[in-house]
């Protein structure tokens, strides 16, 4: 196939000196390096997954495990105390 691309200055630069190392042509060199290229694996795939350690922190001195049951009944008649004025005010 042919075609033309256009090649940033870097990459011009990496592929002349590719060329030198090999003492091969502009051709060879930019085939061969675009097999390598496209037949690496990304490293995304290789990585492992981030585990987090989780460890039981327990409740601080003084935190009654109880209200925290209270807190929530408290939070939830509220909640239906303003839905109700907000009834009778339509």
């Amino acid at each position: 196939m042919r075609t033309t691309v256009t090649l940033d200055p870097d990459v011009e630069r990496m592929l002349r000196e590719a060329m030198h190392r090999s003492r091969s042509g502009f051709k060879e060199t930019l085939n061969a390096s675009i097999r390598v290229g496209l037949s690496q694996k990304t490293t995304q795939a290789v990585s492992r997954p981030f585990v987090i350690q989780a460890r039981p922190l327990g409740l601080r001195a003084g935190l009654d495990p109880a209200g925290f049951n209270r807190l929530a009944d408290d939070l939830e008649v509220e909640a239906v105390l303003a839905k109700a004025r907000s009834w009778v005010a339509q």
